[in-house]
């Protein structure tokens, strides 16, 4: 639906938002029409160079060829069906992840943080049914970030913030340890620790990655004491960081990934992947969902998957990536450019990072501020040379004239 199909102007339709709408983001000025591969587009036409790509989602592109008809095509054979069905999709979807990222099991979910709290609940149930009644706790990191239900809350590292603020009392057990310290996760561990769980990179904290050194040592920390190592590749996932899921990048592999984000295209769908093992810890009624495993979003994601893989979008993300923070290095204000692949933070020397973000939009750039000081841009994953200059170039001058 476009807004001349509602028969209201902008003002109307922003106005139809203050009066019923419980507002949790404050919005750029002006209405997402329609968008196509890398922008855009508002209630007039203008387009907007997308570097938040939807949120780490529309990794190969705004309203990709493939996904739309898969979309279409599913539509009409069937929408939704309960989970006691088989569904095509669904099954196709699970040998083809599975069998790209070298896992054994999947289970669908309907977001990235569903798919966190579902690994956070079988990690404590793998705990108690193998190890006793005690065995149930889970360190994560500091500036960590998996969710905002209460489960994933809890294990998001920032006690203090808006985040967390009077959401308390959490579910007990978790600690946080920080974050590229392998002696401080081992002092946060103790006999009743039943796993680890970490970003590979922690985006909202500040796109910071983790050293390969760090992530070697978790492992084998978790082997030797018999506890899981989870990643939480919600955002990190499917290319982003110049390989499938991040994980392979670093050479690790945990007991249990999660993704969500760019395996729907734009649809919402989530997974945990884990070892044939681990999976056996949930039987029939240890969990469900109503929609997870949706036929649609399976659908699209499928496509959407292939389109990473068959294009090679993680070699490209790395490409562009080394060319695209090799580039932001030379912006004014600049303390750090780091990241991995086309997962950037831009860490200025003056917190003007929320000023850059709406400036930037208003210059045609989406970008998002994870803190004070810290951009962060995620563009599609097959982003142009000429993109990457485009937006360099907006950047370069919103923050000159701020």
């Amino acid at each position: 639906m476009k807004l001349q199909d509602t028969g209201k102007t902008k003002e109307q339709l922003i106005d139809t938002y203050n009066t019923y709408f419980y507002e949790t983001f404050k919005r750029f000025d002006f209405i997402a029409d329609s968008a196509k591969d890398s922008y855009v587009f508002d209630e007039n036409g203008r387009e907007y160079l997308d570097f938040m790509a939807g949120i780490a989602v529309n990794s190969a592109g705004h309203c990709n060829k493939k996904v739309v008809e898969a979309i279409k095509d599913q539509c009409d054979l069937i929408i939704h069906a309960s989970n006691y069905c088989y569904t095509v999709p669904q099954g196709m979807l699970a040998e083809l992840i599975c069998t790209s990222i070298g896992m054994e099991k999947i289970y669908f979910q309907n977001s990235g943080a569903e798919a966190n709290e579902v690994m956070i609940k079988l990690a404590r149930k793998y705990g108690k049914d193998n190890f006793g009644e005690n065995r149930y706790k889970i360190v994560t990191a500091k500036n960590s970030f998996h969710g905002r239900t209460l489960a994933t809350l809890a294990a998001t590292g920032q006690p203090g913030t808006a985040i967390q603020k009077n959401y308390d009392p959490f579910i007990p057990g978790i600690t946080y340890a920080d974050f590229n310290d392998l002696a401080s996760f081992e002092a946060a561990c103790d006999e009743d620790t039943i796993a680890i769980m970490v970003e590979p990179v922690q985006g909202e904290g500040g796109v910071i990655p983790a050293t390969k050194d760090f992530l070697v040592g978790l492992r084998k920390l978790c082997d030797e004491k018999n506890m899981l190592l989870l990643f939480d590749e919600v955002q990190t996932g499917w290319g982003r960081t110049g390989s499938l899921m991040s994980f392979m990048g670093y050479g690790v592999k945990p007991d249990c990934v999660s993704m969500a984000k760019a395996m729907g295209g734009g649809m919402p769908i989530g997974a945990m992947c884990t070892s044939a093992k681990l999976a056996l810890t949930f039987g029939p009624g240890a969990h469900g969902s109503t929609y997870a495993g949706n036929p649609v979003c399976c659908a699209a994601s499928y496509a959407q998957i292939k389109e990473i893989i068959d294009n090679k979008l993680p070699a490209n993300a790395e490409a562009k990536g080394i060319y695209f923070r090799n580039m932001l290095k030379e912006l004014p204000y600049i303390k750090e450019v780091r990241g991995r692949g086309l997962m950037i933070g831009v860490e200025f020397t003056k917190d003007i990072a929320t000023d850059v973000k709406y400036n930037a939009a208003d210059e045609g750039l989406l970008i998002t501020a994870v803190r004070p000081n810290i951009i962060r841009l995620v563009p599609p994953l097959n982003v142009s040379t000429e993109e990457c200059d485009k937006a360099y170039e907006i950047l370069k001058s919103v923050i000159s004239k701020l």
